[in-house]
């Protein structure tokens, strides 16, 4: 049975505390959630019935900042998924270095059952029970998995209704959100790299000879889904995972690597788009098979950290340049591989004890700053 969400998480970080020796009253203190919120969301639906869905928002730390993190509108959406993504970025803004604590919020449901009218009546009764306790300097949302630009375009307009024209409170917003494994492949083939299989809800898709991730996108915006593509064979997307390749990158869903398939796994990278995509027992498995794993709270850093650069223009009244957004987004995630890098060498470890050593240290460091009392 795959270890959950939380669990995992709380692993990883006591792991963390014992390398770096850190006290226990304050390794309790920093699990610990600073706030949870559980709201009844009800609406009519189109056709006049009412339905309720449970929302959920955990605020996990605010020692370096305002409290950032996604929202996301998902069947499995439950408080132990919310409260470990909570504190994975905690630790991951942390490593980014940038003045953020962690937060996570969601709605269980699928967003693929409500019309658009149906998600923007959810999305304001979710605002609206929740708008006292986030805020520009609380705590900032962001889209995630079935939330999106308009998703964020709707919480800023209920927020300011109660507060006052604020930008800033999400982040995210028009124009434009992508889709990570999309972007990665995108970037990948642009680069010269040669995709060799992709999968999303619709499927999956391989060519051993790379697939022109140019004409795959084109497929699926034409058709929607990535079945009947000529440059490529239908493939079963559970296999995707252990397909012959170089690098592996997991974009989506968490969990998906476990003990049932880390010892099939061929490649010999591994970089965590998503959030807790390998399992600890997977973790162990492929450590000892020699995979060099890139750990989420570093390698999707860089969507909180762009989130970062989007607030501070909010707040200044200021837009940059694109070309500036990617300079200081290589200057940010480039510092943060070298402190990870020097954390495994202090503390002889791999890389994801590397950045949760590196996270977990700054964190603490903050909270006895501000006066924590041991």
């Amino acid at each position: 049975m795959t270890m959950n969400a939380l669990a995992a998480t709380n692993r990883n970080f006591r792991h963390a505390s014992r390398i770096l020796g850190l006290d226990s009253k304050i390794e309790k203190s920093l699990m610990i959630p600073f706030r949870e919120i559980k709201v009844e969301c009800t609406i009519p639906k189109d056709d006049g019935t009412l339905v309720s869905y449970v929302g959920f928002r955990v605020q996990h730390d605010n020692a370096r900042g305002p409290m950032k993190g996604g929202i996301r509108y998902h069947p499995e959406v439950d408080p132990d998924e919310v409260n470990a993504l909570a504190q994975l970025m905690t630790w991951k803004t942390a490593v980014a270095d940038i003045p953020y604590g962690g937060a996570k919020g969601g709605i269980g449901c699928n967003p693929r059952d409500l019309s658009l009218s149906e998600l923007e009546r959810l999305t304001r009764v979710f605002t609206q029970k929740i708008h006292d306790l986030i805020g520009i300097h609380t705590d900032v949302p962001a889209p995630d998995m079935g939330t999106n630009a308009q998703t964020m375009a709707w919480i800023l307009d209920e927020y300011s209704k109660f507060h006052g024209h604020s930008p800033a409170v999400v982040t995210g917003k028009p124009i434009g959100f992508g889709n990570v494994g999309t972007w990665a492949a995108k970037l990948i083939h642009e680069k010269g790299g040669k995709v060799v299989a992709v999968s999303d809800i619709t499927g999956a898709v391989r060519n051993p000879e790379g697939l022109d991730i140019d004409a795959l996108l084109s497929h699926k915006e034409t058709t929607g889904s990535l079945v009947d593509f000529s440059g490529g064979d239908a493939m079963d997307s559970n296999e995707l995972l252990i397909h012959e390749c170089d690098v592996l990158i997991p974009c989506a869903l968490g969990g998906v690597l476990n003990k049932e398939n880390a010892g099939d796994v061929k490649a010999k990278f591994i970089i965590e788009a998503a959030n807790h995509p390998t399992d600890p027992d997977a973790d162990e498995i492929l450590s000892k098979k020699g995979v060099i794993i890139l750990p989420d709270i570093y390698a999707n850093a860089g969507g909180v950290t762009v989130s970062y650069f989007e607030w501070v223009q909010n707040i200044q009244g200021f837009m940059w340049e694109e070309e500036k957004v990617n300079l200081e987004l290589q200057k940010y995630m480039t510092r943060a591989f070298h402190n990870i890098k020097s954390m495994c060498h202090t503390h002889s470890c791999n890389l994801r004890m590397g950045a949760f050593t590196l996270g977990v240290n700054r964190v603490a460091r903050a909270t006895q700053l501000r006066g924590w009392e041991a």
